[in-house]
């Protein structure tokens, strides 16, 4: 993806809209006597999520149930998989799952044993998404090449048109595509572009740490069973894609849901390379809530259905979205300014299809 140069937001926000916001959300945390990262709920939460993404392993790797009983593990474990993601990983890695630098490290370093890279997540999410939210040719997570297309600025092909069928199938490649290619690509990407977040990385470090990691996942998952488990190589491999791709589907989902959806903008800089709002007003445009008061859609997606108070907090963690919510609604709709939500999941989804068939449609000349 060709990068001439970052997009500007405006330096100041003239009607004082993120300063009063932050006020109110500060005043909150102090009034409750509260911290801003996680706490016994969040401790229970990841003890519980692990459990299922890893016990079904150990499970199949002592007992070796026959391959049925194995595949409702593998499914369960998947699910797992996806709420580590969401939750311990993604709270890990912007720092607000805990008030200790290690924890959050430690946490943040789960990314690897859902085959991914905490190099590469932190650029692709942290600096890009973050930054630069649904802004095309900046914003990675709206990058699929040339088989989807997710803003009116990307290229359209005439089989676009039927993207909003196939489109669901290809979600669940996300975390199989870390796991085999993505990761390689998106190193000598952004080493090149001499990316980093908050610190530089040498660039030995940093392939030492990826091929390493691989080798332990590769391991872990496809080579021990191969060696100790009564399955025929194939099945494992089998196995090992139904997996990766339960949990590529959620994770892809509650993504798209949030940021590529009808109620969303995708604004592009001017021909200056400035745009016309300030980041936190950009934050409003770009993103979109969906069924905030299902309480186990909360609990499991790790607030990402909380998508506005993320983008504008990244910081505080996702156990605090929903008492944060009201202030962030009200503060918005104070201001005259946007604050997207879907009622129900359903609603989001219907708004999501219907967003990739408009993009299916062949632009007007």
């Amino acid at each position: 993806m060709k990068v001439l140069s970052l997009p500007k937001f405006l330096n100041k926000d003239s009607n004082k809209f993120f300063r009063i916001l932050n006020k109110r959300v500060n005043d909150y945390f102090k009034e409750s006597k509260i911290r801003k990262t996680g706490n016994w709920k969040l401790y229970l939460k990841t003890v519980i999520i692990f459990s299922m993404f890893i016990v079904p392993y150990f499970i199949i790797m002592v007992f070796d149930p026959n391959q049925w009983i194995s595949l409702m593990l593998i499914i369960f474990s998947s699910i797992g998989m996806a709420g580590v993601g969401m939750n311990i990983m993604h709270d890990g890695n912007h720092g607000s799952f805990s008030n200790k630098k290690w924890v959050n490290k430690l946490m943040g370093s789960s990314i690897y044993i859902l085959a991914g890279n905490a190099y590469n997540w932190q650029i692709q999410h942290n600096v890009l998404h973050h930054t630069f939210t649904n802004i095309h040719g900046h914003d990675e997570d709206l990058a699929a090449g040339r088989i989807l297309r997710f803003s009116k600025h990307s290229k359209w092909f005439p089989y676009h048109k039927y993207q909003h069928f196939y489109s669901f199938l290809l979600y669940g490649l996300m975390t199989i595509n870390w796991a085999i290619t993505g990761d390689f690509f998106q190193t000598i990407r952004y080493l090149k572009k001499k990316l980093s977040f908050k610190k530089p990385i040498s660039p030995k470090k940093q392939w030492i740490n990826l091929i390493f990691t691989k080798i332990i996942y590769f391991t872990i998952w496809i080579v021990l069973p191969m060696v100790f488990l009564n399955l025929a190589w194939w099945k494992i491999l089998i196995g090992f894609f139904i997996l990766h791709y339960i949990a590529g589907v959620i994770l892809t989902i509650v993504f798209q849901l949030a940021h590529v959806v009808e109620k969303v903008e995708m604004p592009l800089p001017s021909n200056l390379g400035n745009m016309k709002n300030s980041w936190a007003i950009h934050q409003l445009f770009t993103t979109s809530n969906f069924s905030t008061n299902n309480k186990i859609l909360n609990w499991f997606s790790g607030g990402l259905n909380f998508q506005v108070e993320h983008h504008l907090f990244p910081k505080i963690s996702h156990i605090h979205y929903k008492k944060i919510s009201k202030i962030v609604k009200k503060t918005a709709l104070e201001f005259n300014l946007p604050y997207n939500e879907y009622r129900t999941t359903r609603d989001a989804i219907k708004s999501h299809f219907n967003f990739l068939k408009l993009m299916g449609t062949k632009p007007a000349l």
